[in-house]
């Protein structure tokens, strides 16, 4: 058993045994720690046991998070897709909304009562909306709900009018106002008060349940629609399905950060290729922003080159005086690709916000305070 024998030696050895638990914590007293070292040297039972516990006790060091990395998830699933392919893939264009859906879903797996009780501050260009996390999932699920209809889903929100779907014509521009009397926001916000009043009362886990549910039977329904041809009528702007499932992804992640920040939640951003989908679709849509913000001029069209930093980065031209690039760019701006994106979301005063200016500045004003008009609850 040990190198000393008899009833002496036994209890020696259960005595030193005793202290293996404080020993692998370096919890034990010098003298206590020296000695069971030397015990240790001539027990080999006892020096594997304690090898065991001390191998246990460094992997629960407080020094090591236990929490797995933002992008683990990610990089699982490519692997285990590298090995077996999906036999229906999610398209290109729809992985930033399953993505930002299940991020945020993995937030709400971890709320508790009191947690579910906090007031989310969700800032767009028409104020402030201060929802509590149930409420805010209510609200994207009434605005996924625009998508519903083009891919043979039931719209969530009762009374809602069924659209017809369709495709995007040849002439057709992403981000084209429709007709808006009451404002951009007027329908959006219609929908989400009409599908909260239905949720009223309802606990937390009915409403996430119910929004998991849509947002999987959206990314299910766009794998079987891999051209993403359709179009998505929000009220205010007809966009292509694969342009609205951007869209779709982007919000998700504003107010699943708006929520993370109500609650102290870490929150990581979305990944690089999904940000940079993001930061396409809203430059995309920025010249009928501007268009609200001056009319636009006669003559050749000039143009902004933007200039986004960042795990995004990349170049755009940004027509300023309506459809076409052909004039001469008269401005230069340089946003990182995160900070933009908050400024389209409406989270960061345009007048403050960090960024490199070259040229007219007028112009760089007018594109700095259009952005934040792409924003609504």
């Amino acid at each position: 058993m040990t190198y000393e024998d008899g009833p002496a030696a036994e209890l020696r050895h259960e005595a030193f045994r005793s202290l293996l638990g404080a020993w692998a914590l370096d919890a034990c007293p010098r003298r206590e720690a020296a000695e069971l070292a030397q015990h240790l040297a001539g027990c080999p039972e006892c020096a594997e046991e304690a090898t065991r516990l001390r191998n246990a006790a460094g992997r629960l060091s407080p020094d090591e998070p236990l929490d797995p990395a933002g992008s683990l998830r990610q990089q699982v699933l490519d692997w285990c897709l590298a090995r077996r392919p999906a036999r229906l893939p999610v398209p290109r264009w729809a992985a930033p909304y399953a993505t930002e859906t299940a991020k945020l879903d993995a937030l709400l797996r971890d709320l508790g009562p009191e947690e579910w009780q906090e007031v989310a501050e969700l800032p767009w260009y028409g104020g402030v909306q201060r929802w509590r996390p149930a409420e805010v999932l209510g609200h994207l699920t009434a605005v996924d709900g625009y998508l519903a209809p083009g891919l043979g889903l039931p719209d969530p929100v009762p009374g809602a009018p069924v659209a017809v779907p369709a495709r995007v014509p040849a002439q057709s521009t992403p981000g084209a106002a429709a007709p808006a009397p009451e404002g951009p926001a007027a329908g959006v916000l219609a929908r989400t008060a009409r599908l909260l009043a239905v949720q009223r009362g309802a606990d937390p886990g009915t409403v996430r349940a119910q929004w998991r549910r849509q947002s999987h039977a959206l990314v299910r329904s766009a794998a079987l629609r891999p051209q993403g041809g359709a179009v998505v009528d929000f009220g205010f702007a007809r966009l292509p399905l694969r342009d609205a499932f951007v869209d779709r992804a982007f919000e998700c992640w504003v107010h699943g950060d708006d929520i993370a920040r109500a609650v102290d939640y870490p929150y990581p951003p979305p990944l690089p290729r999904h940000l940079r989908l993001m930061v396409d679709l809203a430059v995309r849509m920025l010249p009928v922003a501007l268009a609200a913000v001056r009319p636009p001029l006669t003559g050749p069209g000039r143009v902004l080159r933007l200039v986004i930093e960042g795990p995004a980065a990349g170049e755009w031209l940004i027509p300023l005086d309506g459809p076409g690039t052909g004039g001469p760019q008269v401005a230069e701006l340089v946003l990182d690709g995160l900070e933009f994106c908050n400024l389209v979301a409406a989270h960061r005063d345009p007048d403050r916000i960090p960024a490199g200016e070259y040229g007219d500045r007028t112009a760089i004003r007018d594109v700095l305070r259009a952005a934040p008009l792409l924003s609504r609850p």
